[in-house]
């Protein structure tokens, strides 16, 4: 975690200044030939790469995502529909490979392709949300923060904390998808 003054949990963007100032410290210290410099820069770069994982540090579960920052966000409804949905058309186009009947199979690749499209539509509205969140709670909170409001402050940052969450998880769900389908081709 940053230590700033005001630290507001992990950040990602906190972890990419750290990072940098780790390099640059480190980069003179090696230049300079000072090891004790070097050394804190490279101890800033650690530091700053576990705040990056902390940031980015999210459970998982059916229908919810919990972040490090305390927030807990329900998914949208079409990511479990659609997860269902695919379910359903695989194991109708499994029945009908083994019944012999081309309308039934026919059914299920489509309910499953219905069924992805439904997922990825869910996906992509919890991500745009949650961004939007994340924004709508920095500029707040920054504003709120100018015109000495903690209590809006506190609020923009709750929004903002529901929103990194949000998008943490579609992005583990995202992410997910694509290293199966990686998988697949392989």
């Amino acid at each position: 975690m940053s230590a700033n003054s005001n630290d507001k949990g992990p950040s990602t963007a906190q972890s990419y200044i750290d990072s940098a100032i780790g390099t640059v410290q480190s980069a003179l210290g090696s230049l300079t030939g000072n090891t004790s410099q070097e050394n804190a820069g490279e101890a800033k770069k650690d530091s700053a790469q576990n705040e990056y994982d902390a940031s980015h540090a999210t459970v998982k579960g059916p229908g919810f995502t919990a972040s490090s920052a305390g927030a807990v966000t329900k998914d949208d409804p079409d990511r479990a529909a659609g997860s269902w949905n695919q379910t359903l058309g695989s194991a109708k186009e499994a029945l009908g490979g083994v019944l012999g009947s081309e309308s039934l199979k026919a059914s299920g690749r489509e309910q499953n392709r219905n069924g992805q499209e439904q997922e990825a539509r869910g996906q992509v509205n919890d991500f745009v949300s949650g961004v939007s969140d994340r924004v709508k709670g920095v500029v707040g909170g920054g504003v709120a923060n100018l015109t000495g409001n903690p209590q809006a402050e506190a609020e923009y940052q709750k929004q903002h904390d529901i929103g990194k969450t949000r998008q943490r998880g579609a992005e583990v769900d995202i992410q997910k998808q694509a290293e199966a389908e990686r998988s697949r081709n392989e």
